[in-house]
């Protein structure tokens, strides 16, 4: 019984010691993704042309995204600016010194299920992965 229970133990390291860094890769990949497409989105909305980030914007943003794998409907964007003013209104653009800032979210989508095996705490299934930018508005009217 107890050389059963040692090798039980000893294949459900092997298995985490060996898939674990493949499911921690995907979850690295996926962080870079969203960092560099809240990047490339303050960009092109906080230029001289734009001063927000609207829903044509964030459609073809899901677009790009669904590229690389991830889940269009999945992904959550929250636009906002540190006066309060709405930062999604092409009718009124944020003007050139105000702070335009953007989240985008995605579900962890059981990529963490793995460490389940060695007793690692899971998060929610609420939770989700986030990257978060602020660039300056430069719209002038």
């Amino acid at each position: 019984m107890k050389s059963l229970l040692i090798f039980i133990l000893f294949a459900t390291t092997l298995c985490w010691l060996m898939f674990s860094p493949i499911y921690k890769h995907v979850l690295i990949v996926r962080q870079a993704v969203l960092e560099k497409e809240v990047d490339y989105l303050l960009e092109v909305g906080a230029n001289g042309d734009h001063g927000y980030i609207d829903a044509e914007m964030t459609a073809s943003s899901r677009l790009r995204l669904a590229s690389y794998g991830l889940r269009p409907e999945a992904v959550e964007y929250v636009a906002a600016s540190t006066t309060g003013a709405p930062a999604d209104n092409p009718a009124a653009p944020l003007l050139r010194g105000t702070g335009l800032e953007l989240t985008i979210r995605y579900p962890y989508e059981g990529l963490l299920n793995i460490d389940r095996l060695i007793g690692l705490t899971l998060p929610d299934d609420s939770a989700r992965i986030s990257a978060y930018g602020m660039k300056m508005s430069e719209y002038v009217p």
